[in-house]
């Protein structure tokens, strides 16, 4: 497997990894500029060169993995006898300078309820680099032509009609971002008992007004579920103190306040590469907005 195909599979597979190209060669070396690698936590692909080159790119790039940097690096080598070696000596006599970029799994942003709100949100998010699940018990919400201006972004765009949305819920990744804006109340309860039930989701957002919420979390302990598990659900969303009810300003709202919290869990959904991490961000989405939201 080519090293582009190995970046293709990992990001398949929401697996990090590092990228390392030899960006400059001076003298003689195993391989000219432009020669790439990727390493991954268990295997590597293609090859720079081999030797003390290959094998100290691929020890920093998986400590790089493991402490979840997302900075590149870049690294220098005098393949000479008299330079310093701890996984054997290349007397090729040339500098070889390394570019280590490592890459992070695109986020998962999951919409249920595609209605004003959620077909404003979704527009906005779909130009990001990030996977955008849109659910919706209802079939024509989630119609191709209807989204169409949403599958033409960058994101990797995914829709669901269920009528037990659910069940689509249970299948998100580990660390997924839940946004719950649903046309039932009913469905929008049932969906936050099972990202409740869940507990891995890296954040799980509500809309709706206090008032709702307060209903939401009395039966929320009805069903079993405690004070310091219902705390990890936001409602009301959206940034603090940008009011207002349009649909289109709730989603600004929300959308900004998500890549507030992608930012701090260092993930780039620019559309630019991704950094490598170790997981994804875990605060739940933050800050009220006064009033109950529109559909």
């Amino acid at each position: 497997m080519d090293w582009l195909s190995a970046l293709q599979g990992l990001r398949a597979e929401r697996s990090p990894g590092v990228l390392a190209t030899v960006t400059e060669v001076r003298g003689h070396a195993p391989r000219d500029a432009g020669a790439k690698m990727v390493v991954g936590a268990e295997a590597t692909w293609d090859s720079i060169g081999g030797g003390n080159l290959e094998a100290s790119v691929i020890e920093r790039a998986r400590a790089m993995l493991a402490a979840c940097t997302g900075v590149p690096e870049t690294l220098e080598f005098s393949l000479n006898e008299h330079a310093a070696a701890r996984h054997g000596r290349q007397c090729c006599g040339g500098v070889v300078r390394v570019l280590l970029e490592p890459f992070l799994p695109r986020p998962t942003v999951a919409v249920f309820g595609v209605g004003h709100v959620g077909y404003e949100l979704a527009r906005i998010l779909s130009r990001l680099s990030l996977t955008l699940q849109l659910i919706d018990s209802r079939a024509d919400q989630v119609d191709p032509g209807r989204l169409a201006a949403v599958a033409a972004g960058t994101a990797d765009v995914r829709l669901s009609a269920s009528p037990v949305p659910d069940t689509v819920l249970g299948t998100l990744p580990s660390g997924s971002h839940v946004l719950i804006m649903t046309h039932d109340h009913a469905e929008d309860f049932l969906l936050c008992d099972a990202a409740l039930r869940r507990g891995d989701l890296g954040s799980v957002g509500l809309i709706g007004s206090r008032a709702k919420w307060s209903r939401f979390r009395r039966r929320l302990r009805a069903e079993g579920h405690s004070d310091a598990a219902i705390d990890a659900i936001t409602c009301p969303i959206g940034l603090p103190g940008l009011e207002g009810k349009a649909p289109a300003v709730i989603a600004i709202s929300v959308a900004a306040d998500l890549l507030r919290k992608f930012a701090l869990g260092e993930a780039d959904v620019s559309g630019a590469p991704e950094p490598a991490s170790g997981q994804l961000p875990t605060q739940p989405f933050g800050a009220a907005v006064p009033g109950p939201h529109p559909r």
